[in-house]
Formats: structure tokens, sequence, C-alpha cells
């Protein structure tokens, strides 16, 4: 009985004893012992901003008969972000986390901390030695299209970028913490949008299909910085909207809105006063009758004041009667593009 009574004390012992050693345990909580920042993002939803001096402020003067409001044409919050940081020997991480933010592990010691959305599916990233992230998109032509003979020479033509928000953290130097502190930061905007409206004086009931281009756009963009390239490309843009605003259809006006990085080098500091700046906007209108016409234009000393997006406005477009008719009495059938092609064995 003796000897059960001494083994039972052990055993509460060794059970007080594995409870008081078990405060000392380490904490297995995810991060627990790494350093890392707890980031919560938030977004300006701006797609257009006022910032040369005697542009037109379009927020708060926004005319009725744009049908648009202003508010529409605001990007949406990303489905994702993606974090690059970066020590000081030049090692890097790339961490993927929800819109709102998340919590990321960091390098012991000063990161440079890179955050911009991961949703984008027409953008290329390209870094360059010094960790400075460039974005820009994909050449493409279209079947048929001249240069403007107002477009920069040797101009590459590229597809419209999707949206791109970023922020830069140059210095960031994490703590070796369980529970960081919230690390707010805002992503701005990097794809910035062109509301293009083209007018027609006469003949807009010919008009079937629109498509276009905006030459002398920034290339690229630095991620880093904001600052767009000094190169400049030709953005085709083939969502041209024919808006009829009458019953018989002779009445209406074409709707594009592109979006692009902007002009280039900007921020520069010249930016106001720069002689080679050159902007051509063209339209490829199909007519009913299947002919394609051509407008051509100078809008460059609309897009000097608007480096960053805002409206283009085009006025006393025509397509005269013989256009319209030439040709309607013929058989001029369309042709869709080829789809997918389909691979069938044929057996000898």
């Amino acid at each position: 009985m003796k000897r059960y009574l001494i083994i039972a004390v052990l055993a509460i012992m060794a059970c007080a004893t594995s409870c008081n050693h078990k405060e000392l345990c380490v904490d297995h909580r995810p991060h627990a012992h790494r350093y890392h920042i707890n980031i919560i993002a938030d977004y300006r939803y701006d797609w257009e901003e006022c910032i040369v001096e005697g542009a037109t402020d379009w927020e708060y003067r926004w005319p009725d008969h744009f049908q648009l409001s202003y508010d529409e044409l605001r990007p949406e919050k990303p489905d994702g972000l993606r974090v690059v940081n970066t020590n000081e020997a030049g090692n890097s991480n790339t961490h993927n986390i929800g819109p709102d933010g998340g919590v990321v592990v960091l390098y012991e010691g000063l990161n440079s901390i890179l955050i911009y959305n991961n949703d984008t599916e027409y953008i290329l990233f390209s870094r360059s030695g010094d960790a400075t992230t460039r974005a820009t998109t994909r050449t493409r032509t279209r079947v048929g299209f001249t240069p403007s003979t107002l477009a920069h020479e040797g101009e590459s033509t590229l597809s419209s970028p999707d949206m791109l928000f970023a922020n830069y953290v140059e210095e960031y130097l994490p703590e070796k913490v369980i529970d960081p502190n919230p690390f707010e930061i805002t992503l701005q905007p990097l794809v910035f949008k062109y509301k293009i409206r083209f007018e027609f004086s006469d003949g807009f009931e010919f008009v079937s299909r629109a498509e276009g281009s905006l030459s002398g756009m920034a290339a690229s963009v630095d991620l880093n910085t904001g600052e767009t390239s000094e190169e400049s490309a030709t953005i085709l843009f083939d969502n041209a909207d024919v808006v009829y605003t009458s019953d018989a259809k002779d009445e209406g006006y074409i709707r594009a809105v592109v979006m692009s990085w902007g002009t280039p080098g900007f921020p520069h500091p010249n930016y106001p006063t720069r002689t080679d700046a050159k902007h051509a906007l063209t339209l490829d209108v199909r007519l009913r009758n299947n002919k394609v016409k051509t407008f051509e234009f100078d809008v460059t000393d609309q897009l000097l004041k608007q480096p960053h997006g805002g409206v283009i406005v085009v006025s006393g477009l025509e397509v005269t009667k013989d256009e319209g008719h030439e040709g309607s009495g013929g058989f001029e059938p369309e042709v869709d593009e080829w789809g997918e092609t389909q691979d069938i064995e044929l057996i000898l």
C-alpha cells in the first residue's frame, strides 16, 4: 500500500513539473520568431489626374452629355497583391497576399518593399540590376493598320495595359515581434484612362464599327517611382462604341476608353515646355458598305495638359453620301476571323 502511495505522489509531481515546463515552451505560431511586416492596403481609385496648370478639372466639370459618369471610369479593387522584398545584399523574396493586405516575412535588417497587384493579364514586368522594376505591354499588330503620319518614326505598337496599382517602400527595418504593428500603405494608380469622343457633323448613319490608335504614349513605367519612359509607343484600341442618339441612327458619336501609362517622360522638369512631344489620334471607321475610312488628328495640345488620363474630343468628322453608298450595290460579304483549328487525321 505504501509503495502504491509513493508511485501516485511521484506521478502527481511529474505532472506538475510537466505543466510548469509548458510555460517555457517556444511559441509555435506562424512567423513568431521571424522578421515580418503586417501590411494594411488601401487604394487611390483615380482614373485621371489634373496635375498640369491650365488643365480641365474633369471631376468637377463633367458634362452631362458624356453619358458615362465620372465615377463609372474609376478602377476597381484588385483581386490580390504581390510583395517583393529585397535586402541590402540584393536577395529577394516574392509573396502573394490578399487585396487588403497580410503578414509577410522579411529579411533581418533593412528591406526595400515593392507592392503591386498580381491580377494583371496583359502587363509584362522586367527587373534591372538596381532592383528597378518596369512594366510594359505586349507588342501587337492589326490587319490593315497604317501608322499615323504624325507619329514618331519607328514607334512600336502595343496593346493597352490593364489596371496596375503600386507602391514602393525604399527602406523598412522590421522588428522581431510576434504581433507587428499594422503598416498602412496606399497603392497609387500607374494606369490612367483617356475618354475619347469622336463627334460627326454628317454621314453618321453610314457608320458600322470603329477602332483606332493613340500614338506618342509612354512605352513603359517605373514601378518604384511612377515615372514613365522616354520611349514612346502607339496604343491600339478596338473597344470603340458606336453610340446612336436618334432612332434613325443618323446622329450620334463614337466613344472609346483607352488605358495607358500616360505620356512619356513624366514627371519631367521641363514637361510643360517640351518641344519634342507629338501625339496623334487615328480612327478607322468601317462603313455599312464594308468600306473603311480613316481619320487622323493631331491631339498634341490636348495631351500636353493631360499626361495622366483625361478627355480627348475631336469633332467635324464626316462621311459623304458617295463614300457611304459606294459599292453598296455589289456583293461584298464580311468574312469573320478564323476560329480555333482542329487537326483531323486522314486514313489513306
